[in-house]
């Protein structure tokens, strides 16, 4: 169960932008049929995300739409960490995979840090799937989540070794991610 407060019924909006504002990540969460629907903007890439997730925050489809009004790309997964695309083709090697991690939506992390029961000092490791929003390529990634102190929490990739501590609010959301993004408050 998430140590972070409770959303509201009506929904959750979030912001964050690049250190030079040259992107900006949008976020709108809405609570529909017993889960959660994340609409993603991205203005750099004029890409929209949609996420679907369940109550307990699992990961249950994602969409990206780049240019087309049809998918770009729509993966799912039975529950059970099986993934395959809507057309039923399975994705053998996503099979096992929780999250989803976006390159430029610093929601995407919300995801684990909301889900994840973890005390101060604990961490977790999954393995997700990371999208590349250029190329479509999916791969999956290794990452350990810790949760640092009640307001901070680090990533760590197995791949490649680098770790990204952030800040969240008392929501579970990223506030500000070092040399990358930072919230926007309007």
């Amino acid at each position: 169960m998430s140590s972070y407060a409770p959303l509201p019924a009506s929904g959750h909006h979030a912001e964050w932008t690049t250190w030079d504002d040259a992107h900006d990540a949008i976020v709108d969460l809405t609570w529909e049929n017993e889960g959660w629907s994340a609409n993603c903007q991205l203005s750099s890439e004029r890409a929209q995300v949609f996420i679907r997730l369940s109550a307990s925050w699992m990961v249950q489809q994602f969409i990206v739409f780049r240019d087309l009004e049809e998918p770009d790309l729509w993966l799912a997964t039975d529950g059970h960490g099986r993934w395959g695309e809507m057309n039923g083709a399975h994705r053998t090697e996503l099979d096992g995979c929780v999250d989803v991690d976006i390159r430029g939506i610093p929601f995407t992390n919300v995801i684990p840090i909301r889900r994840l029961p973890l005390h101060v000092g604990h961490s977790a490791q999954q393995n997700t799937i990371a999208v590349d929003l250029d190329t479509l390529g999916v791969t999956v990634v290794p990452q350990t989540y810790t949760k640092t102190s009640a307001s901070t929490w680090r990533y760590h990739s197995l791949a490649t070794g680098h770790d990204v501590d952030v800040t969240v609010d008392e929501f579970g959301f990223v506030l500000d991610e070092p040399d990358a993004f930072r919230r926007v408050t309007r």
